[in-house]
């Protein structure tokens, strides 16, 4: 089977996942969401998902997301150990320090959270869109994309904020924070469909493939 554009897909889903984990340590405003800037980007990583299962099969994907993971993780060990690093002893350096370590330096709590969110919300989102698949005959791609987003944002933004918050944050706060960014999220999914719908159709005709898992192993530990 051909896969000429698995590594480009590759490249860009470990893009989004890196620069929306840098730019969520900014919270903004939009309209009545508030939420960290990542979330901007961050749907593109569910979309990209989409496309991967659907087109190549969970076993790939599965590939994909734990290359991901690993430069996730390379990326937050490196901020870690960049600002518990000594600066320079001049002011200027000083504060530059100061600036990367608010920026980068995220708490434990924080790299948890973001690294489990991350491992169950992908793993999710790629075990029921395959299951569906198989189930739907390939049918219902707009159902079965948007079904396997409901289920894996919800982990994802739950479990980042349970880890990362809870007990720090009031509770209605981290529901209201849950809420935003999940209607959000959701939201940006649902209005990216036809461009989804596009590039799924584009890659089965270039790539000769529409991968169905009737018989996948779909332990996510696996790499093979």
């Amino acid at each position: 089977m051909t896969a000429r554009y698995l590594d480009l897909i590759t490249a860009l889903f470990a893009t989004v996942l890196l620069v929306s984990n840098v730019a969520s340590t900014k919270l903004v405003v939009l309209g009545p969401f508030t939420f960290d800037g990542g979330t901007l980007l961050f749907p593109l990583a569910y979309i990209f998902g989409d496309v991967l299962t659907e087109v190549y099969g969970y076993r790939r994907s599965r590939r994909v997301i734990w290359t991901g993971f690993f430069a996730l993780l390379l990326a937050t060990l490196t901020f870690q150990l960049v600002a518990a690093l000594p600066a320079p002893e001049d002011g200027e350096s000083k504060r530059l320090a100061q600036a990367f370590g608010l920026l980068l330096g995220l708490t434990p709590r924080i790299v948890l959270g973001s690294l489990l969110a991350y491992f169950a919300g992908e793993f999710a989102n790629a075990y029921v869109l395959a299951r569906l698949k198989v189930r739907t005959e390939g049918r219902f791609f707009w159902l079965r994309a948007l079904a396997s987003t409901l289920v894996g944002q919800g982990l994802d933004t739950g479990l980042f904020l349970l880890v990362a918050f809870y007990g720090v944050l009031p509770d209605e706060v981290l529901l209201a924070v849950f809420l935003s960014n999940y209607v959000f999220k959701v939201g940006v999914e649902a209005l990216m469909l036809p461009v989804t719908y596009l590039v799924v159709g584009f890659l089965k005709r270039a790539e000769g493939l529409d991968v169905y898992d009737r018989d996948t192993d779909f332990n996510p530990f696996r790499l093979a």
